[in-house]
Protein backbone atom coordinates (compact mmCIF):
# COMPACT_ATOMS: atom_id res chain seq x y z
CA UNK A 1 0.00 0.00 0.00
CA UNK A 2 1.10 3.57 -0.44
CA UNK A 3 2.87 5.44 2.31
CA UNK A 4 0.22 8.03 3.18
CA UNK A 5 -0.79 8.42 6.82
CA UNK A 6 -3.36 6.02 8.22
CA UNK A 7 -4.43 8.54 10.84
CA UNK A 8 -7.86 9.97 10.12
CA UNK A 9 -9.36 13.31 11.10
CA UNK A 10 -9.39 13.89 14.84
CA UNK A 11 -6.87 11.13 15.65
CA UNK A 12 -3.70 12.02 17.51
CA UNK A 13 -0.31 10.48 16.83
CA UNK A 14 1.66 9.76 20.03
CA UNK A 15 4.85 10.67 18.15
CA UNK A 16 3.96 13.64 15.93
CA UNK A 17 5.81 13.79 12.64
CA UNK A 18 6.63 16.86 10.55
CA UNK A 19 3.85 18.12 8.33
CA UNK A 20 3.13 16.03 5.24
CA UNK A 21 2.31 12.36 4.76
CA UNK A 22 3.51 9.88 7.37
CA UNK A 23 5.85 7.32 5.82
CA UNK A 24 6.81 4.50 8.19
CA UNK A 25 10.29 3.08 7.71
CA UNK A 26 10.03 0.46 4.98
CA UNK A 27 10.75 -3.07 6.17
CA UNK A 28 11.70 -6.32 4.55
CA UNK A 29 10.54 -9.73 5.81
CA UNK A 30 12.97 -11.36 8.23
CA UNK A 31 13.28 -15.11 7.48
CA UNK A 32 13.60 -15.89 11.19
CA UNK A 33 10.63 -13.69 12.08
CA UNK A 34 12.63 -12.03 14.85
CA UNK A 35 13.45 -8.44 13.96
CA UNK A 36 12.18 -5.47 12.04
CA UNK A 37 14.90 -4.36 9.64
CA UNK A 38 14.79 -1.01 7.76
CA UNK A 39 15.77 -1.05 4.13
CA UNK A 40 19.35 0.15 3.69
CA UNK A 41 18.43 2.30 0.70
CA UNK A 42 14.77 3.36 0.90
CA UNK A 43 13.13 4.81 -2.20
CA UNK A 44 12.88 8.57 -2.51
CA UNK A 45 9.14 8.44 -3.09
CA UNK A 46 6.18 6.09 -3.04
CA UNK A 47 4.82 4.56 -6.26
CA UNK A 48 1.80 6.35 -7.66
CA UNK A 49 -1.40 5.48 -5.86
CA UNK A 50 -4.48 4.27 -7.65
CA UNK A 51 -7.17 6.94 -7.89
CA UNK A 52 -9.84 6.69 -5.20
CA UNK A 53 -12.62 4.45 -6.58
CA UNK A 54 -16.10 5.97 -6.70
CA UNK A 55 -18.21 5.21 -3.65
CA UNK A 56 -15.26 4.52 -1.33
CA UNK A 57 -15.06 6.96 1.61
CA UNK A 58 -11.90 8.82 2.57
CA UNK A 59 -11.82 7.31 6.08
CA UNK A 60 -12.85 4.03 7.67
CA UNK A 61 -13.34 2.47 11.07
CA UNK A 62 -10.41 0.25 12.05
CA UNK A 63 -9.06 -1.63 15.08
CA UNK A 64 -5.42 -0.71 15.58
CA UNK A 65 -2.62 -0.23 18.08
CA UNK A 66 -0.11 2.57 18.45
CA UNK A 67 2.44 0.27 20.10
CA UNK A 68 2.80 -3.41 20.88
CA UNK A 69 1.16 -4.38 24.14
CA UNK A 70 -1.94 -5.80 25.85
CA UNK A 71 -5.38 -6.19 24.30
CA UNK A 72 -6.63 -3.14 26.19
CA UNK A 73 -4.36 -1.01 23.97
CA UNK A 74 -6.45 -1.77 20.87
CA UNK A 75 -8.23 1.36 19.70
CA UNK A 76 -11.14 1.55 17.28
CA UNK A 77 -11.33 4.79 15.36
CA UNK A 78 -11.07 6.56 12.03
CA UNK A 79 -8.12 5.90 9.74
CA UNK A 80 -7.59 6.81 6.11
CA UNK A 81 -8.82 4.20 3.63
CA UNK A 82 -5.64 2.74 2.05
CA UNK A 83 -5.11 2.98 -1.71
CA UNK A 84 -4.06 -0.21 -3.50
CA UNK A 85 -0.59 -0.39 -5.01
CA UNK A 86 -0.37 -1.79 -8.57
CA UNK A 87 -0.25 -5.38 -7.29
CA UNK A 88 -2.89 -4.94 -4.57
CA UNK A 89 -6.67 -5.04 -4.29
CA UNK A 90 -8.85 -2.85 -2.08
CA UNK A 91 -11.41 -5.01 -0.28
CA UNK A 92 -14.52 -3.92 1.60
CA UNK A 93 -14.40 -6.15 4.67
CA UNK A 94 -17.42 -8.23 5.71
CA UNK A 95 -15.95 -10.44 8.46
CA UNK A 96 -12.61 -10.88 10.25
CA UNK A 97 -11.42 -13.86 12.28
CA UNK A 98 -9.33 -13.39 15.42
CA UNK A 99 -6.56 -16.01 15.70
CA UNK A 100 -4.23 -16.79 18.60
CA UNK A 101 -1.29 -15.65 16.46
CA UNK A 102 -2.98 -12.23 16.08
CA UNK A 103 -2.70 -11.80 19.85
CA UNK A 104 0.96 -12.88 19.77
CA UNK A 105 1.78 -10.29 17.10
CA UNK A 106 -0.17 -7.53 18.84
CA UNK A 107 1.55 -8.23 22.15
CA UNK A 108 5.04 -8.61 20.67
CA UNK A 109 5.35 -12.28 21.65
CA UNK A 110 5.76 -13.20 17.98
CA UNK A 111 8.11 -10.81 16.22
CA UNK A 112 7.43 -9.96 12.61
CA UNK A 113 8.15 -6.87 10.51
CA UNK A 114 5.42 -4.27 10.93
CA UNK A 115 4.39 -1.53 8.50
CA UNK A 116 4.60 1.11 11.23
CA UNK A 117 2.03 2.59 13.58
CA UNK A 118 -0.88 2.86 13.71
CA UNK A 119 -0.90 -0.88 13.03
CA UNK A 120 -4.23 -2.47 12.08
CA UNK A 121 -4.53 -5.90 13.72
CA UNK A 122 -5.79 -9.16 12.23
CA UNK A 123 -4.95 -11.40 9.28
CA UNK A 124 -8.08 -13.23 8.01
CA UNK A 125 -10.97 -11.57 6.18
CA UNK A 126 -13.84 -12.17 3.81
CA UNK A 127 -15.02 -9.25 1.74
CA UNK A 128 -15.87 -7.70 -1.62
CA UNK A 129 -13.44 -6.20 -4.13
CA UNK A 130 -13.85 -2.42 -4.38
CA UNK A 131 -10.86 -1.50 -6.57
CA UNK A 132 -7.85 -3.14 -8.18
CA UNK A 133 -4.33 -1.94 -8.79
CA UNK A 134 -3.21 -1.71 -12.40
CA UNK A 135 -1.46 -5.09 -12.19
CA UNK A 136 -4.24 -6.84 -10.24
CA UNK A 137 -6.33 -7.87 -13.23
CA UNK A 138 -7.12 -11.34 -11.80
CA UNK A 139 -9.92 -9.74 -9.74
CA UNK A 140 -12.84 -7.45 -10.55
CA UNK A 141 -14.91 -5.02 -8.46
CA UNK A 142 -17.88 -6.73 -6.85
CA UNK A 143 -16.13 -10.10 -6.59
CA UNK A 144 -16.23 -11.81 -3.20
CA UNK A 145 -12.80 -12.81 -1.90
CA UNK A 146 -10.86 -13.89 1.16
CA UNK A 147 -7.34 -13.82 2.55
CA UNK A 148 -5.43 -15.08 5.56
CA UNK A 149 -2.26 -13.16 4.73
CA UNK A 150 -2.55 -9.74 6.40
CA UNK A 151 -1.19 -8.28 9.63
CA UNK A 152 2.37 -9.62 9.44
CA UNK A 153 5.54 -9.45 7.31
CA UNK A 154 5.16 -5.70 6.80
CA UNK A 155 1.46 -5.76 5.86
CA UNK A 156 -1.34 -3.88 7.59
CA UNK A 157 -4.09 -6.00 9.10
CA UNK A 158 -7.66 -7.00 8.32
CA UNK A 159 -9.70 -5.59 11.23
CA UNK A 160 -11.14 -2.58 9.44
CA UNK A 161 -13.92 -1.60 7.07
CA UNK A 162 -11.43 -1.69 4.17
CA UNK A 163 -8.10 -3.41 3.61
CA UNK A 164 -5.59 -3.73 0.79
CA UNK A 165 -4.46 -7.25 -0.06
CA UNK A 166 -1.58 -8.36 -2.31
CA UNK A 167 -2.89 -10.29 -5.31
CA UNK A 168 -0.76 -13.34 -4.49
CA UNK A 169 -2.49 -13.64 -1.10
CA UNK A 170 -6.08 -13.04 -2.22
CA UNK A 171 -8.43 -15.85 -3.26
CA UNK A 172 -11.92 -16.06 -4.78
CA UNK A 173 -14.70 -17.02 -2.37
CA UNK A 174 -17.07 -19.65 -3.79
CA UNK A 175 -20.57 -18.38 -4.49
CA UNK A 176 -23.26 -18.53 -1.84
CA UNK A 177 -21.04 -18.89 1.24
CA UNK A 178 -21.73 -17.08 4.49
CA UNK A 179 -18.84 -14.68 5.27
CA UNK A 180 -18.83 -15.38 9.02
CA UNK A 181 -18.78 -19.15 8.73
CA UNK A 182 -16.25 -19.00 5.91
CA UNK A 183 -13.74 -16.72 7.61
CA UNK A 184 -13.95 -18.94 10.70
CA UNK A 185 -12.76 -21.96 8.70
CA UNK A 186 -9.82 -20.59 6.72
CA UNK A 187 -7.00 -20.31 9.25
CA UNK A 188 -7.48 -23.70 10.95
CA UNK A 189 -8.25 -25.49 7.67
CA UNK A 190 -5.24 -24.07 5.84
CA UNK A 191 -3.02 -25.00 8.80
CA UNK A 192 -4.40 -28.54 8.73
CA UNK A 193 -3.93 -28.83 4.97
CA UNK A 194 -0.33 -27.64 5.07
CA UNK A 195 0.51 -30.08 7.84
CA UNK A 196 -1.11 -33.12 6.26
CA UNK A 197 -0.39 -32.57 2.59
CA UNK A 198 2.70 -30.34 2.40
CA UNK A 199 4.77 -31.31 5.40
CA UNK A 200 3.71 -34.95 5.79
CA UNK A 201 3.29 -35.44 2.05
CA UNK A 202 -0.33 -36.59 2.11
CA UNK A 203 -2.55 -39.20 3.72
CA UNK A 204 -5.15 -41.54 2.24
CA UNK A 205 -6.79 -44.96 2.47
CA UNK A 206 -4.80 -47.31 4.69
CA UNK A 207 -3.37 -44.48 6.81
CA UNK A 208 -4.26 -43.86 10.45
CA UNK A 209 -4.04 -40.33 11.83
CA UNK A 210 -4.03 -39.61 15.57
CA UNK A 211 -5.19 -36.05 16.25
CA UNK A 212 -4.27 -34.39 19.53
CA UNK A 213 -6.69 -31.61 20.46
CA UNK A 214 -9.24 -33.02 18.02
CA UNK A 215 -12.16 -31.00 19.43
CA UNK A 216 -10.39 -27.69 18.82
CA UNK A 217 -10.37 -25.47 15.76
CA UNK A 218 -7.28 -26.82 14.01
CA UNK A 219 -7.82 -30.34 15.35
CA UNK A 220 -11.33 -30.49 13.90
CA UNK A 221 -9.97 -29.37 10.55
CA UNK A 222 -7.19 -31.99 10.62
CA UNK A 223 -9.76 -34.70 11.36
CA UNK A 224 -12.05 -33.61 8.55
CA UNK A 225 -9.36 -33.25 5.88
CA UNK A 226 -7.75 -36.58 6.81
CA UNK A 227 -11.13 -38.33 6.70
CA UNK A 228 -12.02 -36.69 3.36
CA UNK A 229 -8.77 -38.16 1.98
CA UNK A 230 -9.75 -41.65 3.14
CA UNK A 231 -7.57 -41.97 6.27
CA UNK A 232 -8.85 -43.40 9.55
CA UNK A 233 -8.88 -40.76 12.28
CA UNK A 234 -8.39 -41.42 15.99
CA UNK A 235 -9.39 -38.31 17.94
CA UNK A 236 -7.82 -37.50 21.29
CA UNK A 237 -10.46 -35.47 23.11
CA UNK A 238 -12.57 -35.35 26.24
CA UNK A 239 -15.46 -37.80 26.41
CA UNK A 240 -17.96 -34.93 26.30
CA UNK A 241 -16.57 -33.92 22.91
CA UNK A 242 -16.90 -37.39 21.37
CA UNK A 243 -20.08 -36.58 19.44
CA UNK A 244 -18.50 -33.48 17.88
CA UNK A 245 -15.37 -35.38 16.92
CA UNK A 246 -17.26 -38.26 15.32
CA UNK A 247 -19.41 -35.82 13.39
CA UNK A 248 -16.23 -34.18 12.09
CA UNK A 249 -14.25 -37.11 10.77
CA UNK A 250 -13.19 -39.28 13.71
CA UNK A 251 -13.66 -43.04 13.42
CA UNK A 252 -12.71 -43.44 17.09
CA UNK A 253 -12.46 -41.10 20.06
CA UNK A 254 -10.13 -41.76 23.00
CA UNK A 255 -10.15 -39.56 26.09
CA UNK A 256 -6.55 -38.45 26.53
CA UNK A 257 -7.02 -38.37 30.33
CA UNK A 258 -7.58 -42.12 30.75
CA UNK A 259 -4.93 -44.09 32.62
CA UNK A 260 -4.77 -46.82 29.98
CA UNK A 261 -4.24 -44.46 27.03
CA UNK A 262 -1.36 -46.53 25.66
CA UNK A 263 -3.50 -49.69 25.62
CA UNK A 264 -6.51 -47.89 24.14
CA UNK A 265 -4.44 -46.52 21.27
CA UNK A 266 -2.88 -49.93 20.65
CA UNK A 267 -6.39 -51.36 20.30
CA UNK A 268 -7.49 -48.63 17.87
CA UNK A 269 -4.27 -48.73 15.80
CA UNK A 270 -2.91 -52.29 16.06
CA UNK A 271 -0.63 -51.75 13.07
CA UNK A 272 0.55 -48.37 14.30
CA UNK A 273 -0.42 -44.86 13.22
CA UNK A 274 0.88 -43.14 10.11
CA UNK A 275 0.68 -39.62 11.55
CA UNK A 276 0.34 -38.14 15.03
CA UNK A 277 -0.81 -34.54 14.47
CA UNK A 278 -0.76 -32.55 17.70
CA UNK A 279 -2.62 -29.25 17.95
CA UNK A 280 -2.91 -29.23 21.75
CA UNK A 281 0.66 -28.47 22.84
CA UNK A 282 0.60 -31.27 25.42
CA UNK A 283 1.91 -34.19 23.36
CA UNK A 284 3.60 -37.13 25.05
CA UNK A 285 6.42 -37.71 22.57
CA UNK A 286 7.40 -41.03 24.12
CA UNK A 287 3.87 -42.33 23.64
CA UNK A 288 3.64 -40.92 20.12
CA UNK A 289 6.88 -42.59 19.06
CA UNK A 290 5.66 -45.88 20.49
CA UNK A 291 2.29 -45.67 18.72
CA UNK A 292 3.60 -44.63 15.31
CA UNK A 293 4.31 -47.23 12.66
CA UNK A 294 7.64 -47.35 10.85
CA UNK A 295 8.23 -44.25 8.72
CA UNK A 296 5.46 -42.41 10.52
CA UNK A 297 5.46 -38.69 11.31
CA UNK A 298 4.78 -36.44 14.28
CA UNK A 299 3.41 -33.00 13.33
CA UNK A 300 3.53 -30.17 15.87
CA UNK A 301 1.71 -26.84 15.48
CA UNK A 302 1.57 -25.97 19.20
CA UNK A 303 3.85 -26.40 22.17
CA UNK A 304 4.75 -25.44 25.69
CA UNK A 305 8.07 -23.98 26.87
CA UNK A 306 8.92 -27.00 29.04
CA UNK A 307 11.39 -29.50 27.50
CA UNK A 308 9.88 -32.73 26.17
CA UNK A 309 11.56 -36.13 26.22
CA UNK A 310 12.13 -37.76 22.83
CA UNK A 311 13.11 -41.46 22.86
CA UNK A 312 15.82 -41.10 20.24
CA UNK A 313 16.80 -44.78 19.81
CA UNK A 314 13.25 -45.92 19.01
CA UNK A 315 12.68 -42.77 16.97
CA UNK A 316 15.49 -43.45 14.53
CA UNK A 317 15.06 -47.24 14.54
CA UNK A 318 11.50 -46.69 13.24
CA UNK A 319 12.69 -44.09 10.69
CA UNK A 320 10.24 -41.51 12.04
CA UNK A 321 9.96 -37.82 11.21
CA UNK A 322 9.34 -34.90 13.58
CA UNK A 323 7.79 -31.94 11.77
CA UNK A 324 6.93 -28.54 13.18
CA UNK A 325 5.70 -25.45 11.37
CA UNK A 326 3.76 -22.21 11.65
CA UNK A 327 1.43 -20.97 8.94
CA UNK A 328 2.98 -17.50 9.17
CA UNK A 329 6.14 -18.66 7.40
CA UNK A 330 4.34 -20.59 4.63
CA UNK A 331 5.27 -19.36 1.11
CA UNK A 332 2.56 -17.63 -0.91
CA UNK A 333 2.47 -20.51 -3.42
CA UNK A 334 1.73 -23.06 -0.67
CA UNK A 335 -0.98 -20.84 0.78
CA UNK A 336 -2.56 -20.47 -2.67
CA UNK A 337 -2.59 -24.24 -3.13
CA UNK A 338 -4.19 -24.69 0.28
CA UNK A 339 -6.73 -21.97 -0.54
CA UNK A 340 -7.78 -23.81 -3.69
CA UNK A 341 -8.41 -27.07 -1.81
CA UNK A 342 -10.08 -25.47 1.20
CA UNK A 343 -12.27 -23.35 -1.07
CA UNK A 344 -13.39 -26.45 -2.98
CA UNK A 345 -14.35 -28.21 0.26
CA UNK A 346 -16.25 -25.15 1.46
CA UNK A 347 -18.13 -24.94 -1.83
CA UNK A 348 -19.31 -28.50 -1.19
CA UNK A 349 -20.35 -27.68 2.38
CA UNK A 350 -17.75 -30.05 3.82
CA UNK A 351 -15.73 -28.04 6.36
CA UNK A 352 -16.94 -26.78 9.71
CA UNK A 353 -15.60 -25.29 12.95
CA UNK A 354 -17.23 -24.06 16.12
CA UNK A 355 -18.06 -20.34 16.28
CA UNK A 356 -17.84 -19.01 19.81
CA UNK A 357 -18.55 -15.27 19.45
CA UNK A 358 -19.52 -12.86 16.68
CA UNK A 359 -18.79 -9.28 17.77
CA UNK A 360 -18.88 -5.80 16.24
CA UNK A 361 -15.56 -4.18 15.35
CA UNK A 362 -15.87 -1.86 18.34
CA UNK A 363 -15.28 -4.90 20.57
CA UNK A 364 -11.95 -5.85 19.00
CA UNK A 365 -10.15 -5.59 22.35
CA UNK A 366 -12.65 -7.95 23.96
CA UNK A 367 -12.28 -10.33 21.02
CA UNK A 368 -8.52 -10.53 21.62
CA UNK A 369 -9.10 -11.08 25.33
CA UNK A 370 -11.50 -13.93 24.61
CA UNK A 371 -8.95 -15.64 22.39
CA UNK A 372 -6.20 -15.14 24.96
CA UNK A 373 -8.45 -16.79 27.56
CA UNK A 374 -9.02 -19.72 25.18
CA UNK A 375 -12.72 -19.28 24.54
CA UNK A 376 -14.17 -22.36 22.86
CA UNK A 377 -14.78 -21.79 19.17
CA UNK A 378 -13.77 -19.08 16.74
CA UNK A 379 -14.14 -15.38 17.51
CA UNK A 380 -15.30 -13.23 14.58
CA UNK A 381 -15.47 -9.44 14.15
CA UNK A 382 -17.99 -7.83 11.83
CA UNK A 383 -17.02 -4.26 10.77
CA UNK A 384 -20.60 -3.34 9.78
CA UNK A 385 -23.58 -4.50 11.81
Amino acid sequence: MTGRSLLGPGEEDDDPAPSGPVRPDPVRPDPAGLTDLPESDPPDHDPPASPDPPGVPVTMRAAYVDRLGPAEDIRVGELVVPAPAPDEVLVRVEAVAVNPVDTYIRSGRYRTPLPGFPFVVGRDLVGVVEACGVAADAFVPGQRVWTNGLGYAGRQGAAAEYAVVPVDRLYPLPDGLDPVRSVAVFHPAVTAYLGLFRHVGGVGPGDTVVVGGAAGNVGSSVSQLAAFAGARVIALARTEDATWCRKHGAAAVVDYRVEDLRERLAEEAPGGATVWFDTSGRIDLELAVEVLADRGAVVLVAGRPEPAALPIPLFYLKSLRLLGFVITTAPAAELADAARVVGAHLAEGRLDVRIGEVLPLDQAARAHQLVEHRVRGRVILVPRT
